[in-house]
This record gives C-alpha cells, sequence and structure tokens, in this order.
C-alpha cells in the first residue's frame, strides 16, 4: 500500500490541452456560406441582374440588331410619353391586372370555403378545378380561341339554344380584353382554390368552438377569425397574381395578336412587338424599363399597405 506522503507526491493528471480552433479554420468556417451560395448568385448575376442593366442600357439606343447602335438619350422614353397606342396599353394592361387578380382571388376564396370539407366529391372537385392550371396556356388558348369563335363556338351555340344572339367574343373591341380576362380567371382560379384550401385546414379548430360558444354568427366568424388566420395565403396568392398578370402574354399573342384595335395589347405583348417584329430594340427596352418600374412600385405599394394588416402565428 502506498504511503500517505507518496500518494501526495504523486503527480497530477495533466489536463487534456484545449482544443482551439487555427485561424484557418475559423476563416474556412466564415467562407463557408458564401462558397455555398456562390452559385446561386452566378446564375441571379448571369440571367437576372446583368439583363436588367443592359435593358436599362439599350434604353438610351436606337438599335434594330444589324445596324450600329446609336445613343439616342432620352429620345425612346419621350416617344413613349407622346405616343397614344402606348398610353391605351397602358390602361389595357391595369384593366386586365386588376380585373383579373380580383376575380381569381375572390372566386378562388368562395371555392375554397365551398370545397373544403374533405369529402370525396370535393376531392375529385378540388383536382377537376386543378387541371386548368397545369396545362399548357397555349393550349388553353387554342381551346378558348375555338370555343368564344364568332360563329361556329361552342358558347354562342349555347346561347342560341336560350335564345340570346351570338357575342363576338374575339372581334368587338368592347368585349375582347374582357373574354381574355375571362380565360385567365379561368385557369387560375384552381391553383388559388388549392392553396385558400389548405390555410382554411391550418385554422385551428378551437377558434371557431370559442366563436359557437359566443354565439357568433357565420358571417362575424368569417371576418373575425378566418380571414385575419388565412390572411398570409391571401397576401401571397394577391401578389403572384398581380406579378403573373402583368407577365401576360400567350393569349393575347395566340387569340387576338394585340387587337382588334389595339384593344387587348398589353405591355408585355407590345414590348415583344416592338422588339422581334419592328426591331426597335431601344424603344423596346425603354417600355421594358417601365414595365420593371411600374412592378417595383406595384410591389412596394402592397407590401406598405398590407403587410401589416396580415396575421402571421
Amino acid at each position: 500500500m502506498p504511503q500517505l506522503d507518496q500518494i501526495e507526491a504523486m503527480p497530477e493528471p495533466m489536463a487534456e490541452p484545449l482544443n482551439i480552433p487555427k485561424a484557418k479554420s475559423k476563416i474556412k468556417d466564415k467562407m463557408l456560406p458564401y462558397l455555398m451560395i456562390t452559385p446561386a448568385m452566378i446564375i441571379m448575376a448571369v440571367f437576372v441582374i446583368y439583363p436588367i442593366f443592359y435593358m436599362i442600357y439599350l434604353s438610351f439606343f436606337d438599335w434594330n440588331m444589324m445596324s450600329e447602335m446609336k445613343y439616342v438619350g432620352t429620345r425612346n422614353y419621350q416617344r413613349l410619353i407622346e405616343d397614344a397606342d402606348f398610353r391605351q396599353v397602358i390602361g389595357n394592361t391595369f384593366k386586365y391586372v386588376g380585373w383579373t387578380v380580383a376575380l381569381s382571388v375572390f372566386f378562388g376564396l368562395l371555392s375554397a370555403l365551398y370545397l373544403k370539407a374533405n369529402t370525396k366529391i370535393n376531392t375529385f372537385l378540388q383536382g377537376a378545378m386543378f387541371i386548368p392550371h397545369v396545362v399548357s396556356l397555349v393550349s388553353i388558348s387554342f381551346i378558348w380561341m375555338w370555343l368564344m369563335e364568332g360563329q361556329y363556338g361552342l358558347l354562342n351555340y349555347l346561347l342560341s339554344v336560350v335564345g340570346i344572339d351570338p357575342i363576338r367574343w374575339l372581334e368587338d373591341p368592347q368585349i375582347a380584353l374582357n373574354s381574355i380576362i375571362i380565360i385567365s380567371v379561368w385557369k387560375s382560379i384552381g391553383y388559388n382554390t388549392i392553396i385558400i384550401i389548405s390555410a382554411l385546414h391550418a385554422v385551428p379548430e378551437y377558434l371557431y368552438q370559442a366563436a359557437s360558444l359566443d354565439k357568433a354568427s357565420k358571417i362575424t366568424t368569417f371576418f373575425k377569425i378566418t380571414l385575419p388566420m388565412i390572411s398570409p395565403s391571401l397576401f401571397f396568392l394577391v401578389l403572384m397574381n398581380l406579378i403573373s398578370a402583368f407577365k401576360v402574354f400567350e393569349p393575347i399573342n395566340i387569340i387576338t395578336k394585340g387587337g382588334p384595335m389595339n384593344s387587348t395589347n398589353t405591355l408585355v405583348h407590345m414590348i415583344y412587338e416592338e422588339g422581334f417584329q419592328f426591331y426597335k430594340i431601344g424603344y423596346a427596352s425603354s417600355m421594358g424599363v417601365v414595365l420593371m418600374v411600374i412592378l417595383s412600385i406595384c410591389t412596394l405599394v402592397y407590401f406598405k399597405m398590407l403587410s401589416k394588416r396580415v396575421h402571421y402565428r
């Protein structure tokens, strides 16, 4: 047995050395997140940021992609202000965007409230309503062009059966843009419905139970509970529908070509016409800048006005 003094004289075990990271490891840890996002940033720089700045650059030139570029300053923007067709197109665009977004979200909300119950028939109807969203807009445009044909279209045939005179859906300047709005609403309503149904299912049931105990009416329950709880989804849908509506191109290019009498022409379609049909690249680029500014302002105003009204749990 070791003596007590021998035990006290035994050296204490050495503490394990602390694992102090080196300077290189610290730098590596700090740089790793930036290295991870570098590919995405490169793609964004090449396909988003550079085209935007190049478009702004081209808007100050007169160029048809064949001759030498000629600097014209702000002349393209002055032409936009003086162009009556451009002012009409701006009006068409805002009319199309306003009605399409409002009707798509409104009817999507009504459909979601009607189909939110988990039944077999509702599941079938939800799938049927969602089909137009996944079908190509080009295919949908051709289908509706046949349905709305003035003489032999199915819609006018159904109207004639009930004794209503045929409607010039796509030939009347007063009606043509409304016809395009109908097509766009029909395509987008299914997607909006599915998103809102998901939001409705996420509303806690105890809130409705509390409202029932307080004997709140269905209208009061909707505006005080349902609408605030699904407001993030509605906020998202309005923004996505807004951006999509401003970018509308296929139905106008396929069905009406912007006519009759420029009544269905929108900003994106006019940019396409000026740039790739008339080869006025500088003028088309100035329209693209205007579109970008309009979208930015609408998005900022939308966030400023409504973001604080959105209820996040």
